[in-house]
């Protein structure tokens, strides 16, 4: 996510976790939110736990004047996040009271606000389609009850993310007063191994924090005007996504996503310094490795290793250690005989890169 944040131009910052009331009560989360926020009672002030990054954010913006030649501007935030949620409803990773998420939030003037809701969106179809192969589902959830603002205001930004869906021709169905707030939205609901659909993405569109905050910026004719601010997260949840891909592929990761990508097993303790030389090259390549050093039998150890589904598994004893080679295997049990270490090492880190 890093990388892409890079290449699509985001700032990353990390905001405070513990706020005053005051910055609730501006953004109308005490009001409107408060009985999912942990809240503390610190030197007579009362404060709470943050459940989400919007307010700090707008905090970041208002720290000096803009222009519209700043804009947009794209803040991403991957701090934690605490909510009070029901007892019954917590499970697992899926749904935690601390959390962490691919959280962003987008100051733009009215007239970028298309082409970054279209942007938005082919990030969240690149991250879902091309990388992960993800199935979804697309909703609209437009105005709720207990909502801020201007009626005039939600209707337009509903038919602004309405129009994006509609210009990049993706079906969608929509959800009445399922919104946000302080204002409507678009998820993405992906589909696990189990058929069970778990909403991730979600683009949000606001005219309201903008406008309680009093974001400013400088236009082209010198006077000034209110940004627009669009959240958005797409993998949501960092927890929920892990437990989904997880399941997605049963466990069975692929290389560039796999916690352990590479371990390597000495037939006897006299090859434990050729492995450990080993090791050195792969960890000094960026490679996630580990050495299994217990006093096991190799079949034992490449059994454990492929129940732990790692995806390659070298064998290192006598003959590799004359040849300088290792006998390569994979988590399928698919032996690929010796081979030059380099060459194993620019073989993994092509696949890597190349997230197959």
């Amino acid at each position: 996510m890093r990388e892409e944040y890079r290449l699509r131009d985001y700032q990353e910052t990390i905001t405070p976790l513990l706020y005053d009331k005051a910055l609730w009560e501006t953004s109308g989360h005490w009001q409107h939110y408060r009985e999912n926020m942990f809240l503390l009672n610190v030197d007579e002030r009362e404060f709470s736990l943050k459940p989400m990054n919007c307010p700090s954010h707008c905090v970041i913006y208002k720290n000096r004047s803009r222009s519209y030649r700043d804009l947009p501007l794209r803040l991403a935030d991957f701090a934690p996040l605490h909510r009070n949620e029901l007892r019954g409803t917590l499970g697992g990773l899926t749904r935690v009271r601390k959390f962490q998420q691919d959280d962003a939030h987008i100051y733009c003037t009215p007239e970028q606000m298309e082409a970054e809701i279209l942007d938005v969106i082919d990030f969240a179809q690149h991250i879902f389609s091309q990388v992960f192969d993800f199935s979804f589902e697309i909703v609209l959830s437009t105005k709720p009850e207990q909502a801020l603002g201007d009626p005039k205001l939600w209707t337009q930004a509903e038919e602004a993310l309405a129009a994006a869906l509609r210009k990049k021709g993706l079906p969608y169905r929509i959800s009445t007063g399922d919104g946000a707030f302080y204002g409507p939205k678009i998820d993405f609901h992906i589909k696990d191994a189990l058929g069970r659909a778990w909403q991730l993405s979600t683009v949000q569109l606001d005219f309201n924090q903008p406008a309680r905050f009093a974001l400013a910026y400088e236009g082209e004719d010198g006077r000034k005007h209110q940004p627009v601010m669009i959240h958005r997260a797409l993998w949501g949840s960092l927890e929920r996504f892990l437990a989904i891909l997880v399941e997605h592929y049963a466990g069975k990761f692929p290389l560039w996503l796999s916690p352990v990508q590479v371990v390597i097993l000495p037939v006897a303790d006299r090859h434990l310094g050729y492995a450990k030389g080993i090791r050195e090259e792969l960890f000094h390549s960026g490679v996630r490795v580990e050495i299994d050093e217990r006093s096991e039998g190799i079949p034992k150890k490449v059994r454990d290793a492929q129940l732990a589904k790692i995806p390659f598994i070298l064998v290192i004893g006598d003959q590799e250690e004359k040849n300088q080679t290792v006998n390569i295997r994979t988590r399928d049990n698919v032996v690929h005989g010796e081979k030059q270490i380099a060459q194993f090492i620019a073989q993994v880190l092509a696949e890597i890169n190349a997230r197959k």
